[in-house]
């Protein structure tokens, strides 16, 4: 829960990124400050253009606020066991829209609702949103309500603001409200209502509220995790629920875009697309909490896309939609979060060669048999194409899970995870005696492999496993995923030797400060970026801990120390318990809100050793 105290602004700046919370419909999802400002939304889709991202933008991006007219307090918490947020404040309200990421004109009207049921017998207004070149129309419509005998309904009066000074191409509505205890008023923005559409009622939108809530409760309600750190589990896993595109399967890395990962900088991405390592590590997750339904989604629609490749390939991220399409553009009419610019929409890492992804995936296939549905002998076919592809392409040069824009290099981390695909399938053709001639010599791919690997990333000077082949000096915190595949066992003295070096602080060649890792050091590797400064990355805190858990189980001082690590990085949650994509040394909220880069595994795993001293695959 969040406590602020703060003073009306006539032109209101930039709020921390973690002042946000999340709400969806499974569709999409929008950011709500803790001031009561809708801050990002995009309609009706997660990848849709946006028609609130003040965010992005102060002046213009758009956004609907509540805000009261003098000095005030704010509380801002999610119902327990659900994804509504409620809050508390005198009311001053600004729907001002900027459809198309800004870029589109809109006109605006106010005029009399019919759909509205008034029980006074008078016709309240709306105001009409049109904007033909972003095809879409939107009303915002009201009821009003009193809860209390004696107390009359609250009268609203919609008006026209005009905020074209700031760079705005419609004008948007506000409406100043005193309200009496007792009084109420909730406002709906939605498409212009049709037939299908009932009436809007009291009972209609208390009804909606309801089930909402319900929804979420009956949701959670069907975890089976028992361990430790359950409430910050739990809302983590609703986090990532409200990720899932319903209607295909798909899960979003992000409903977020262009979030910087150091303020000014330019690694600024949009990560509205269903990532396959990311889905992976998602579905990962949900199905060690028992929400199989999910797995067997996002699986039917990667099944779908892996009968659709040729040749075994598979591209790095599909629209949520299931397609290729997701060109990446610089929006330079907007400002940027705090002057971080460009502004991208869309993804070019699309069309880059990440040999990881197929060890995610089929580690996730993997997992979702031991859980879900048995493969089809056509899926099964398909999968045997991609191990194929993976064992053509053990020697070939690619740009990893960490997308940087320096070229191709043999990078350790696909060669861990190119062993990952290669031994889940070997696997998966002897546990399911599914058919393969090719096993053998799997087999022998897999083991040349691991060996390669031992030899050409290990750096005898410095004691690690390396970033690459080419770059022997260079550690990356990726690596940190080896004992959790299984690729090296966690009491191995190289990976211990790397894991130490990754513990290292930053002045000591290490990449850990304050309890919080980096993926590497851009001041010593050419990611394409100059040598840009970024933020610790939340996912490789979540790594180390997890390494050290396994670590642990034979070394206490290595459990103490995944403990400690694990209870401080909760600390950095914010105040409805979600995380950021990075976060600074000093504790600041970085990059893109929410991710599919979830503490469940580490928390399980952490909790079953300290229980019982097992280790859950």
């Amino acid at each position: 829960m969040s406590v602020n105290v703060t003073l009306p602004q006539k032109d209101r700046g930039y709020i921390p990124i973690s002042d946000h919370g999340l709400i969806g419909n499974l569709r999409t999802a929008a950011l709500i400050s803790v001031d009561g400002s809708v801050e990002s939304y995009c309609v009706p889709d997660f990848d849709s253009p946006s028609i609130f991202v003040r965010i992005l933008d102060k002046d213009k991006g758009g956004h609907f606020s509540i805000n009261p007219t003098k000095p005030f307090t704010t509380k801002q918490n999610y119902l327990p066991e659900s994804n509504v947020i409620r809050g508390s404040m005198d009311l001053r309200l600004e729907c001002a829209p900027a459809f198309n990421y800004a870029r589109s004109a809109h006109t605006t009207s106010i005029v009399f609702d019919d759909g509205v049921v008034d029980e006074n017998g008078e016709t309240p207004k709306k105001a009409q949103f049109r904007s033909s070149e972003a095809k879409l129309d939107l009303d915002l419509r009201y009821v009003t309500e009193s809860t209390l005998k004696g107390i009359p309904e609250p009268e609203v009066q919609l008006n026209r603001l005009d905020l074209s000074s700031k760079g705005h191409k419609g004008p948007g509505v506000w409406s100043k409200l005193s309200l009496l205890e007792g009084q109420a008023v909730t406002f709906v923005l939605m498409p212009p209502s049709g037939p299908s559409y009932p009436a809007l009622t009291k009972e209609v939108l208390r009804n909606l509220f309801n089930s909402t809530n319900n929804h979420w409760k009956s949701w959670i309600r069907r975890s089976t995790y028992k361990g430790s750190w359950k409430e910050a589990v739990l809302r983590s896993a609703l986090a990532l629920k409200l990720l899932i595109y319903e209607p295909t399967g798909a899960v979003v890395a992000s409903p977020t875009f262009s979030l910087p990962e150091t303020i000014g900088g330019t690694r600024n991405w949009d990560y509205r697309a269903s990532w396959i390592r990311d889905s992976s590590f998602t579905l990962h997750a949900l199905i060690r909490l028992g929400f199989t339904e999910e797995a067997h989604a996002y699986m039917e629609f990667i099944f779908d896309r892996i009968m659709e490749c040729s040749d075994g390939s598979l591209k790095i991220m599909y629209t949520i939609h299931g397609t290729t399409d997701f060109p990446e553009e610089e929006l330079n009419h907007l400002d940027g979060y705090k002057s971080s610019r460009p502004v991208r929409i869309g993804n070019g890492a699309i069309d880059q060669l990440q040999l990881d992804i197929y060890g995610e995936l089929l580690d996730c296939i993997y997992l979702s048999q031991k859980y879900g549905r048995p493969l089809s002998l056509a899926v099964w076919n398909k999968v045997r194409e991609i191990i194929n592809y993976v064992v053509q392409n053990t020697d070939t040069p690619d740009v990893s899970i960490w997308e940087p824009r320096g070229g191709n290099k043999n990078f350790t981390y696909s060669k861990v995870m190119m062993w990952v695909a290669i031994d889940r399938g070997i696997r998966l053709s002897e546990q399911r005696s599914l058919p393969c001639q090719e096993r053998a010599f799997w087999y022998q791919t897999r083991d040349d492999l691991r060996e390669k690997i031992a030899y050409n990333a290990w750096d005898e000077a410095g004691g690690f496993f390396a970033e690459t082949y080419e770059q022997p000096h260079v550690l990356d915190a990726a690596l940190l995923i080896m004992p959790i595949v299984f690729f090296a066992s966690p009491t191995d003295p190289q990976f211990l030797s790397t894991l130490n070096a990754i513990l290292r602080t930053p002045e000591n060649g290490g990449l850990t400060v304050n309890g919080l890792v980096y993926r590497y050091d851009t001041s010593n590797t050419d990611d394409g970026f100059e040598q840009e400064p970024e933020g610790t990355f939340s996912l490789c805190t979540l790594w180390c801990v997890e390494a050290l858990a396994r670590a642990g189980r034979f070394d206490e001082a290595r459990l103490d120390e995944a403990v400690t690590m694990f209870e401080d990085f909760l600390q950095y949650s914010n105040h409805v318990g979600l995380y950021t994509e990075e976060i600074s040394p000093a504790g600041v909220a970085l990059g893109n809100a929410v991710q599919g880069l979830t503490l469940i595994s580490a928390a399980s795993n952490l909790s079953r050793i300290l229980s019982k001293g097992s280790i859950h695959l």
